[in-house]
């Protein structure tokens, strides 16, 4: 499951030749820069209700609606018809196809977004890709940076295998939903039509329609009244 095509359909993205002669889908990452800056035709034909702050190096498609606080740093592709809301971050090498959403105080960099993708609220997606309408619950954060020494590693046929990347955050297939709150750790892969259910902590790979479930013991008792 960790072909570009086994979780992307490709024909998604007008970006698909960032993929050609990648093994492992998170190959992609350490080529997005390079391709940003070279592929970037710096151009403004959004709307932008209130004031924001955009970069030289960026370039932003027919019916994309840009709202007030938005930072966008690039250099940085945006498709048509997207909603960049309300203090949205956008900072180096991010391309956001067509029909997406980056939220308010939502942060991105080094990302990848196909058609359709959702990051509304409160996200965080560093050193990531998002798939064909993946969406992200409110406050969750792809988190991308190893604390200890050395590589992200993925288990690969039942050994870790060396990514050779010292930032990954996740991929996210096609249509993959994680809830609110949650928190996915760097190199987590989740399959296509695959859901993480809110305030879980993940690690590692989550296969395609399948569901990570966080039941959290919850005890109700009697309220008692306050001695005053």
């Amino acid at each position: 499951m960790f072909k570009p095509a086994d979780l992307f359909d490709l024909a998604q993205t007008e970006h698909a030749a960032l993929f050609k002669d990648c093994e492992f889908a998170w190959e992609v990452l350490p080529k997005i820069a390079a391709y940003v800056e070279a592929n970037v035709r710096p151009a403004l034909h959004d709307r932008c209700d209130g004031i924001a702050w955009i970069g030289e190096h960026v370039f932003i498609g027919e019916g994309t609606v840009v709202e007030d606080g938005v930072m966008i740093k690039g250099p940085a592709i945006i498709g048509r018809n997207c909603q960049i809301r309300h203090n949205a971050y956008i900072r180096e090498h991010v391309i956001v196809g067509d029909n997406c959403v980056v939220g308010n105080s939502t942060e991105m960099k080094n990302a990848l977004l196909f058609n359709g993708a959702v990051a509304p609220h409160f996200n965080y997606v560093g050193d990531s890709v998002l798939g064909h309408k993946a969406h992200l619950g409110a406050g969750v954060v792809l988190s991308n940076f190893k604390s200890l020494p050395g590589h992200v590693t993925v288990e690969v046929n039942g050994k870790l295998h060396d990514t050779g990347l010292r930032k990954f955050g996740a991929l996210l297939g096609d249509g993959a939903e994680v809830g609110c709150n949650s928190v996915l750790n760097p190199g987590s892969v989740v399959g296509r039509g695959a859901v993480i259910y809110p305030c879980t902590n993940w690690r590692g790979v989550l296969p395609a329609a399948t569901i990570a479930k966080n039941k959290a013991a919850q005890e109700v008792v009697t309220r008692r009244p306050r001695q005053v």
